[in-house]
């Protein structure tokens, strides 16, 4: 979860190293640090944000033009300073992003040799494992090949070396790592927001991989045999000015301002109108596969866990395949039911997201058909199903995710128009009128941003409240949850999300004066009985705010506020419907001062378990 980053060049390192620091403080923020080679290591860290970094710094500056620096989340150690990466024994400096499982071993074994250890963290142990290896007269590439084969878990870490200052030596095993190929210059970083304004050059490492990065180039090689390898360098179109926030008072807003562009980026070069179909390239899914299914399963996290629910209805009603959704962190510990019959389909904005990547490489090793629906161009998820639709969202640096759920959503929509015209479950005619409706939604989704001022004004009325409901049918179940999420997030407000017609089953009882409900309820099969749940907590003195169409005067009556969305189909009406969510989650945090774009506890991609 944390973010390092590691660069070999002709800059001013720990310059460069900051800056990319500071794009990927969204994985954590509770200490941050650099370490500098120059005629030694060179250290400066400090707890919490990293402007407390940068500013230590500025006032005494370390000179050198190869470095490491780490922003973390904490997982072993409290946020203190000598629990703050990179970690340092002897010639040896490391930054580290995962969590290594066996470290009281490790850690009992070294004590035991005589090591004396400094801080609390799991990191550490790498620090003098490689340091005993180069001490015993390794080289320092086989010194932290020796160090991975003492350890088990998930890990990406980059290396400094005293008696080696003109190279870092990074590896990988589990969690995300990056190289970039710049001019004299090279890089290393868990996510490529960190380097893009550098080079625009990458190479995605896959697990087991180690590399040697100096000026001139690198060099790639399995850490298991040490045997040289090949990667392919991929070329990143996005700019680096789409990782700033371009005016915006925070990330979460601009990327909320972003999802027309977004969706529209999702969906094209991947319709056509004359055959009611989709093009998806790169998602090869025959007919025989489809017609050999059992079912289909959907598995992610958190928001990509609710655009997974509203893809479930999509594809069962375009193909009538058993559609099933479970959340990846409790999907290979219950023994799954998974085999060759079965496609599942990882959703993850990052592609790095731990537990989905292990649910997905489980559900192989059972003989299932994989796919994926990410964001990241050659992320780990995506290189493991082979099958990917990308979402095309560009880099989202919001903790809340909010462009990544709706071009999900898109992507899903798509997959489902697919399979239905592949199977014939859906003609020609079908699937041009849902195309037709999709391509109206980036529209409608610019002019629900539009709320955003009332949404605020609403804000103002409900910034005291402690608890709010989320309430919603069919496909807008989801999105209550996906609301709900959205204000504990980031406003710290208590939040829970419901099926309506679930209210008089127990959570009508919350119903009070002092905790809104928000309810969605466009124009659709269940716009009447969602009306009749809306009446329910009105009866019991609750306050009511609704989202439905702007030309519902009856709606617009019946609750104390009203956010107005253009009229949608029962298919477009989740895009729609969540804008004002986001919108109300967004202003609510920002009158109550909270940390919008870093909330506290949350780091924007789950890397770790």
């Amino acid at each position: 979860m944390c973010g390092i980053i590691g660069y070999v060049g002709h800059q001013e390192a720990s310059a460069v190293i900051v800056e990319g620091l500071r794009r990927l403080e969204y994985r954590g923020y509770d200490s941050a640090g650099v370490a500098i080679l120059n005629g030694g290591i060179h250290l400066r860290r400090a707890v919490g944000k990293l402007i407390n970094l940068a500013d230590s710094l500025a006032a005494l500056p370390l000179n050198g033009s190869v470095g490491v620096g780490h922003t973390r989340w904490a997982t072993h150690g409290r946020p203190t300073e000598p629990n703050a990466h990179p970690h340092v024994v002897g010639r040896i400096a490391v930054v580290h992003n995962g969590i290594i499982e066996n470290h009281h071993q490790l850690r009992a074994r070294l004590v035991a040799d005589g090591h004396v250890f400094s801080s609390e963290t799991d990191t550490e142990i790498f620090s003098h494992l490689i340091n005993a290896g180069v001490s015993k007269g390794l080289s320092l590439e086989d010194a932290v090949c020796a160090a991975t084969k003492d350890v088990s878990g998930a890990y990406a870490i980059a290396v400094l070396d005293v008696d080696h200052p003109e190279c870092v030596v990074v590896a990988k095993q589990q969690s995300p790592l990056i190289l970039g190929v710049g001019a004299g210059e090279t890089f290393c970083a868990s996510d490529i927001p960190a380097i893009l304004m550098h080079t625009r050059d990458v190479i995605f490492m896959e697990d087991g991989d180690m590399a040697i990065l100096t000026r001139d180039g690198y060099e790639l090689r399995r850490f298991e045999t040490g045997i040289k390898v090949e990667r392919a360098v991929t070329r990143i179109e996005w700019s680096a000015v789409a990782a700033e926030k371009d005016g915006y008072e925070h990330f979460m807003l601009k990327e909320i301002h972003e999802q027309p562009r977004a969706i529209t980026d999702t969906i094209r070069g991947r319709i056509s109108m004359a055959d009611g179909d989709v093009y998806s390239e790169g998602m090869e899914i025959t007919r025989e596969d489809l017609a050999n299914l059992r079912r289909i399963v959907i598995i992610a996290c958190g928001t990509s866990w609710h655009a997974a629910l509203i893809g479930k209805q999509y594809i069962e009603e375009a193909t009538r395949i058993p559609v099933e959704v479970d959340l990846a962190s409790e999907f290979r510990y219950r023994n799954p039911i998974v085999d060759s019959r079965t496609l599942v389909i990882a959703v993850s904005q990052s592609g790095e997201t731990a537990d989905t990547l292990a649910a997905l490489k489980e559900s192989q090793r059972r003989g299932a058909r994989a796919a994926a629906v990410v964001n990241v161009i050659g992320s780990s998820i995506a290189r493991a199903a082979g099958n990917v639709l990308y979402t095309h969202a560009g880099p989202e640096i919001g903790v809340a995710s909010t462009k990544a759920f709706t071009t999900q959503m898109a992507a899903l929509y798509l997959i489902a128009v697919r399979f239905g015209r592949i199977l014939g479950t859906l003609n020609a005619d079908q699937g041009r009128a849902l195309l037709t409706d999709l391509l109206a939604v980036p529209g409608d989704v610019a002019r629900a941003i539009e709320l955003s001022g009332a949404a605020r004004d609403i804000a103002k009325t409900y910034v005291g409240a402690t608890s709010a409901l989320y309430l919603g049918r069919g496909l807008l179940h989801p999105i209550a949850l996906e609301g709900a999420l959205k204000l504990k997030e980031i406003s710290y407000i208590h939040a829970e999300g419901y099926a309506a017609g679930e209210m008089k089953h127990g959570p009508i009882a919350l119903v009070d004066e002092f905790t809104p409900t928000i309810i969605a309820a466009p124009r659709g099969p269940t716009y009447e009985k969602t009306c009749s749940n809306l009446q329910e907590v009105a009866a019991r003195g609750g306050a009511v705010i609704a989202i439905g169409d702007e030309d519902d005067d009856e709606l617009r009556s019946m609750a104390d506020a009203y956010l107005p969305v253009p009229r949608s189909t029962p298919w477009t009406a989740p895009f729609v419907s969540v804008i004002p969510m986001q919108l109300l989650a967004y202003h609510l945090a920002d009158l109550k001062g909270t940390d919008i774009d870093q909330p506290r506890n949350l780091a924007k991609s789950v890397t770790v378990e």
